[in-house]
């Protein structure tokens, strides 16, 4: 227990060490991009009749910071505020906080991605299973086939052909909005099916999109097991077909552990390209409207958020798998 709190301990603080790194390579890069909006914001208080202190003084109250103020003192202001869990005022959205912006666009995400997420990890790692065992059939040829095919697709260009084929071509599903805006927003049953219906297509543009990595992914990792000694007791022994399929299947899952916890920590930067053809308004498209708009507060907070979540999801990766795979204890 005490080299298990202390390996903790030292997770979490060398966690906190690549935030606070990250943190500060993100508020140079933003910088660096063209375009000023604060300052633009600056001269038209001016323009409007304000003496340049007083547009300095409601353009820090805006902003958190003032136009002419050096560089290396607006990243001390901005980690300091960091430390007091202050991610300072949007730009865009005058008046409002980043923190509740964020906040508000993160649960749109985590239905999206994380239903997409779950739908592609199941189906393509039962497919790769199958695929793995019946590589030498017609069956598995076609899943391997559909995978490669699927992996190979953009998301957005996946995006794009749904939304085409079930809206334009053949149009039973809505796009575009989240919901439909003529219904009242609460926890009733129009709303709910209206979320349902229009949430449809992006997760399955999401799902596709993955299916293919898992599948293929999967299937090396079980024809890898097929030659492990292991497999070969088991069939001497006389074991059941089922039950050594589900040896195999245990043992190959194992890598794809790591890799599914990973995503759930990227899932929170969102969907970029699928939230954006379908009008959702999550983390991804929120990230887009931030650059397009040079909200450098805005950017710097989702793209915090992003590694907060990828950072927590490593540490909570790096202690599961002693419990799944019980060699790593030894």
């Amino acid at each position: 227990m005490r080299s298990f709190l202390i390996r903790l301990v030292w997770r979490i603080f060398s966690g906190i060490l690549m935030v606070l790194a990250v943190a500060s390579l993100t508020f140079f890069l933003i910088r660096l991009m063209p375009g000023d909006p604060v300052s633009a914001q600056y001269n038209q208080l001016i323009m409007q009749g304000m003496t340049p202190v007083q547009a300095e003084n409601q353009v820090k109250v805006m902003y958190g910071f003032i136009p002419d103020e050096p560089v290396g003192e607006q990243f001390i202001n901005y980690i300091w505020g960091l430390l007091h869990f202050d991610f300072g005022q949007s730009i865009s959205y005058e008046g409002i906080g980043v923190s509740h912006i964020i906040l508000t666009a993160a649960p749109w995400t985590l239905i999206l991605v994380f239903t997409g997420l779950i739908a592609s990890f199941l189906i393509g790692v039962l497919a790769g299973v199958i695929s793995a065992i019946k590589r030498s059939s017609p069956s598995g040829t076609v899943l391997t086939v559909s995978g490669s095919l699927l992996h190979g697709v953009p998301q957005f260009v996946m995006g794009l052909l749904l939304a085409y084929l079930f809206t334009a071509l053949w149009p039973i599903l809505p796009f575009g909005a989240p919901y439909d805006s003529s219904i009242d927003p609460g926890f009733n049953w129009p709303f709910i099916s209206s979320l349902m219906s229009h949430a449809v297509l992006p997760v399955v543009t999401y799902a596709l999109s993955s299916y293919g990595g898992w599948l293929l992914t999967m299937k090396s990792s079980v024809i890898t097991v097929l030659g492990d000694d292991f497999i070969l007791a088991s069939e001497i022994r006389g074991l059941k077909s089922s039950t050594i399929v589900g040896y195999i299947a245990h043992n190959a899952i194992l890598p794809l552990f790591t890799l599914f916890t990973l995503s759930i920590g990227f899932m929170f930067g969102g969907s970029v390209f699928i939230e954006n053809i379908f009008d959702y308004p999550g983390l991804g498209n929120l990230l887009l409207k931030s650059i397009d708009t040079r909200d450098y507060p805005l950017m710097s907070g989702a793209f915090l958020l992003i590694t907060i979540a990828v950072i927590v999801a490593n540490i909570i990766t790096d202690f599961l798998y002693t419990f799944v795979d019980p060699r790593i204890r030894r």
